[in-house]
C-alpha cells in the first residue's frame, strides 16, 4: 500500500532530451522525405483497400 508520489515540476515529471542520433535523424531531410512516403503508401493502402 505504499504509494510513489511524484512532486510536479520535478526532475522526474519533465520528458528525457533527445539523444545526438536522434536529433540528426529527426533534422536529416532525405530520412524525412523516405518516411513521408511511406506514410503516405501505407495510408493509400487503407484507402483503397476501403474502396473496394
Amino acid at each position: 500500500m505504499n504509494a510513489k508520489k511524484f512532486i510536479p515540476y520535478s526532475e522526474v515529471s519533465f520528458a528525457t532530451v533527445p539523444g545526438k542520433s536522434t536529433r540528426f535523424w529527426r533534422n536529416f531531410w532525405p530520412w524525412q522525405i523516405i518516411r513521408f512516403i511511406v506514410l503516405n503508401l501505407k495510408m493509400m493502402r487503407i484507402v483503397v483497400g476501403g474502396h473496394s
